[in-house]
């Protein structure tokens, strides 16, 4: 149980600074510090349905990964568009110039 307390201590800090977060450098390390709370939730899933359990983390790993390389290649993208990484030089529903 102490297991699936701490892993939503680290999902609530990596929220908070995911929405506090000014650059997309932190923005991506907050939501990889939040599928780390989830890998730690799932950890105590080992013991009662190894099955289930590893199924769970195998669409976990697929998930984290597609979510990293997207993410970075939004950072590479903004970087060239914007000449930077600020949050703030994104506007919603597209740039219109």
């Amino acid at each position: 149980m102490i297991e699936l307390a701490i892993a939503l201590v680290v999902i609530f800090v990596a929220y908070l600074m995911a929405i506090s977060s000014r650059d997309a450098v932190r923005l991506l390390i907050s939501l990889e510090l939040m599928f780390a709370g989830v890998f730690l939730a799932i950890l105590p899933l080992f013991a009662s349905i190894p099955d289930t359990a590893f199924a769970i983390l195998v669409v976990a790993i697929f998930t984290s990964g597609a979510e990293l390389l997207i993410l970075i290649s939004a950072i590479i993208i903004l970087d060239k568009l914007k000449k930077g990484i600020e949050i703030e030089k994104i506007s919603t529903g597209g740039d219109v110039e």
